[in-house]
């Protein structure tokens, strides 16, 4: 399957392993209530959501959701800009941080939301939409 190829947020649900496919729905609602102006670009080749300001993978979006067996990445493109005080990104990419989540209980952790909202504005800012 091309990397590129293009599909709905169904696919990626139907694409998850059935124990968290729950875990993947929560988390693409928290990030459409936290910011109901985002763009969803959905790449099946990486088995991956992307959200952002645009449909520009790297530069437009801000945060991705990925499941893998036995947890959900979501992912924070510009994560090594934002404030992060309960210490829940994980990871030492130059640009990037994710969060591993691993039930439906994690998905109730409200600083995941700040980190969603703060992963819109760095990008609406860094852009200039704001």
């Amino acid at each position: 399957m091309s990397a590129e190829k293009s599909g709905s947020f169904d696919d990626i649900v139907r694409l998850a392993p059935d124990a968290v496919q729950p875990v993947v729905r929560r988390l693409r609602d928290l990030v459409l209530a936290a910011d109901p102006e985002t763009c969803l670009v959905v790449q099946l080749g990486y088995r991956a959501a992307n959200f952002g300001v645009g449909t520009k993978k790297m530069t437009e979006s801000y945060l991705h959701i990925i499941p893998h067996a036995r947890w959900v990445n979501l992912g924070f493109n510009y994560g090594v800009a934002l404030d992060d005080p309960d210490n829940l990104l994980e990871g030492t990419g130059a640009k990037m941080r994710h969060v591993k989540i691993r039930s439906m209980a994690e998905c109730a952790n409200p600083a995941l939301v700040d980190l969603i909202r703060s992963a819109a504005s760095e990008r609406k800012n860094a852009l200039g939409y704001n």
